[in-house]
Formats: C-alpha cells, sequence, structure tokens
C-alpha cells in the first residue's frame, strides 16, 4: 500500500465535528490502497472529549504522540470558563465582554500567532525531518484548523521530496471569528502572509466548501479541490422507521449555538404562530443540544418561548445520531456574513443521512442552501425571509398534525464517507 503522513490536532478521544473528518478517512483509505500513519499530540487539551470514537480507530494503525506545549493550560489559571469558551470558539458579542476576556482575546490573536498551538511546530519539524527520511512515506497531509499545523507542512516541504497535501476544514483569515481576536495591523498582516505561504507551497489543497475553493483560488494558481464532509451511517430507510418519532412537534439543533447564530427571527416566527394557535404552542418543543450561548437563551425567553425550550447539553456522538433520527425537524443555523458563507457544519451530512426535514437559516449565497436544494432535503432561508419561514413551519407542522411529515430527499449517496474517502485516495495516488 501506498504510504501517507496525516498531521492532525483532533483525534479520539478529542470530541465535536473536528475530528470526525479525518477518522472516517483513516477508517476507509485501506480500502482504496492507502496506509494511513497518523502524527497527533501527546498531551492535547482538547475542548470536548467524546470517548465513544476510541472505538472507530483501526487497532493496528500506526499514531506517532509527540509532546505540545498548551498555553490553554496556563490560561485556564486566569479564569478556567472564559478559557474553555474562548477554545471552544465561543466568542460574546464586544458590548458584553468583560475586561479579561478582552485581555484574553486580544493576547491570543497578537501573541499566539497563526493559534495557540504554535510552539509544536518546530519540534514536530524536528522529529518528523528524520522520521521520513527513514520512511517510505511520500505524501504528507496537514490538515486545520489549527493552521499551525500547515505550517509544520510547509517546513517538512523545504527539507524532503515529498507530495504536500493541505486541507482546510474551515478558512484561514476569512474565518468569522478572526475579526473578534483584536488583531493589530501587523498581526492581521503576519496572518496573510502565513496563509499565502501555505497556499502557494502546498502541492494540493483541499477544501471543505466550494466558497473557500473560490476564496483560495484568487490567492493562489496551485490545484484545489473540494471534499466535503459527510455522514457514516447506512442509508437503511426501514430502520429508520422503526424509530419512534418525537411526539411533540420537535425543532432540534445539535451542535454549539453561538451569540453570532442567534437566529432571531426563527424565535418572532414561532412566538408568532403560537400566539395565533394554542395547539402548536402546547406542541411545540425546541431541543437544543450542545454549548448553547446566554444570549440565544435570553432571547428565546424574550420570545415566550421559555416553556417550549429543552436544553440538553453536550451529548455523545452515538446519541446525536439518535436524537437527529427521532426528531420531527432537524435546524441548522449559521451566522448572517459574508464570511460564513462557505462554513458547512459537519452536522448538515448527518442530517442528511437522519432523513428528516432540514430547516436552515443563513447567509445569502450559502454553500448549504446548494446542497440542501440539490439533495431535496429541506429548506433554507435568509435571516430576513420571515414570512417563507413561516410558510414553512406552518406548512411543517399541518403535515406533523397528519403524519405526513418526511424528507424526500436524494441523492445524498455522495456524501458518505467512504465515497469521500474514494476521492482523497485518488487525489494522493495523482
Amino acid at each position: 500500500m501506498k504510504k501517507v503522513l496525516i498531521i492532525t490536532y483532533y483525534w479520539p478521544p478529542a470530541g465535536g465535528p473536528g475530528v470526525q473528518r479525518w477518522l472516517k478517512f483513516v477508517k476507509y483509505l485501506r480500502d482504496f490502497g492507502i496506509e494511513p500513519v497518523i502524527y497527533i499530540p501527546e498531551n492535547p487539551n482538547y475542548p470536548l472529549v467524546d470517548k465513544s470514537f476510541l472505538k472507530e480507530v483501526p487497532e493496528d494503525i500506526e499514531i506517532i504522540r509527540r509532546p505540545i506545549f498548551e498555553p490553554y493550560k496556563f490560561a485556564s489559571f486566569l479564569s478556567k470558563k472564559d478559557t474553555k469558551t474562548i477554545s471552544s470558539g465561543i466568542i460574546k458579542r464586544k458590548e458584553k465582554q468583560s475586561f479579561m476576556q478582552k485581555l484574553m482575546l486580544y493576547i491570543r490573536g497578537n501573541f499566539f500567532i497563526p493559534d495557540a498551538r504554535k510552539f509544536w511546530i518546530k519540534p514536530s519539524v524536528k522529529f518528523l525531518k528524520s522520521y521520513l527520511k527513514t520512511s517510505d512515506i511520500e505524501t504528507v497531509i496537514t490538515t486545520g484548523p489549527p493552521h499551525s499545523l500547515h505550517l509544520i507542512g510547509l517546513e517538512l516541504k523545504k527539507e524532503l521530496e515529498l507530495q504536500w497535501i493541505a486541507d482546510f476544514r474551515d478558512p484561514w483569515t476569512q474565518i468569522g471569528y478572526q475579526k473578534e481576536l483584536k488583531l493589530t495591523k501587523n498581526s492581521a498582516e503576519k496572518h496573510q502572509r502565513l496563509e499565502s505561504k501555505v497556499l502557494n507551497s502546498a502541492d494540493k489543497i483541499i477544501t471543505t466548501s466550494f466558497t473557500t475553493k473560490k476564496e483560495f483560488a484568487s490567492k493562489t494558481s496551485k490545484p484545489i479541490h473540494v471534499i466535503t464532509n459527510g455522514f457514516d451511517t447506512e442509508l437503511n430507510a426501514e430502520t429508520n422507521l422503526q424509530l419512534k418519532l418525537d411526539e411533540n412537534f420537535s425543532i432540534s439543533h445539535i451542535g454549539s449555538l453561538l451569540s453570532g447564530r442567534n437566529p432571531a427571527s426563527l424565535w418572532k416566527v414561532l412566538a408568532e404562530i403560537s400566539a395565533e394557535n394554542k395547539h402548536f404552542r402546547s406542541d411545540l418543543e425546541l431541543k437544543l443540544y450542545g454549548a448553547v450561548s446566554d444570549e440565544v437563551v435570553q432571547s428565546i425567553n424574550e420570545a415566550d418561548l421559555e416553556k417550549n425550550l429543552l436544553l440538553g447539553g453536550y451529548i455523545s456522538h452515538s446519541e446525536a445520531l439518535h436524537l437527529q433520527k427521532t426528531s420531527q425537524i432537524l435546524l441548522l443555523i449559521e451566522i448572517n456574513s459574508e464570511e460564513t458563507k462557505g462554513i458547512i457544519a459537519g452536522k448538515l451530512f448527518e442530517y442528511l443521512a437522519a432523513k428528516r426535514p432540514i430547516l436552515a437559516i443563513g447567509p445569502s449565497d450559502w454553500d448549504v442552501a446548494r446542497i440542501i436544494e440539490e439533495t431535496s432535503s429541506g429548506k433554507s432561508f435568509q435571516y430576513q425571509e420571515e414570512k417563507a419561514l413561516k410558510e414553512f413551519i406552518l406548512s411543517s407542522y399541518q403535515n406533523y398534525r397528519e403524519n405526513k411529515l418526511l424528507s424526500d430527499s436524494k441523492n445524498i449517496e455522495d456524501y458518505h464517507r467512504k465515497n469521500l474517502t474514494k476521492k482523497l485516495a485518488e487525489l494522493i495516488k495523482k
């Protein structure tokens, strides 16, 4: 088999969507003649842990672990809560940030470029340079964020004859939270220089969205390939039918719901319908699982939907899959900004596999809207489309009352992890 070295920060028992992409690739790469070798930190500081992922790691896979210096562990002495939320990507609005939060964001943005894992670059390059010289590995893949890992690939490419593939699960300088890091002009320019070096030095670039590919194409002439995230469950309609759907008219969101993703227009529409229809008010159940900001909860309460709200907290991946299949409607929200139209949340593909109607709210020209339309798996709205949103919810509720609320999706097999891994393997071998 052709061996490939995969440099990743997130690996089981890390939880959240970041770990799943490469865990699933590794699971299927051998089916296409690729033997993966994994390079990960020995002592990482994961904001989320999900031990259920450990059972998916192939038992005989080669995993190299090397120590990493984690500044977040020391930052927790200042504020454990703020450190955990910031490292998870939860950033409060400027007017609601405490002095400590502002200070930590400034330090994170200007002293840790490109990110807090920068201290892993030099020791990793030193170790891997020696390791690769004595191995038969010809391809190295780095995946970010954290984008520090791409700088490991950059240095290895300078020193060795190898194929380097840079995988971007999210954008770099155009990611939504970048402007929240209180960057100085010099810091912002340094990010741009590093991004340019990576984009113009890697042999091949992978993005998870069409918008990010378009953005990068304006910055480099290197080949860029879109390999989205996907799902890894069997598309078994009979199994899904055996599961009992929620008795209530449940609208479920699984994952982080940050302040910027607060869909006030949705809460307004649900409040209007509740005021007009007492049966809807009693049937409605908002199920939010994962990290939910206080501002989102406050907004729901102000819409007089407090009694309809269920906050479930973080759940394991297996629990999330079950919840997706038993919910009446699956909710997907993205920040309403130009920077986020290329963000395709990993849960979208699991929503597709769950075969339940998807209700998505996000920015104009959102890549998610394109996928939902192509697969006929639900409906996507912009934040200001309150009238159309209300019509969709009323129609869905009527179908729910008549036991006819179904998803008639199509062409979703392309997003199965095994089919996506086949695309990756072909790219490695080219």
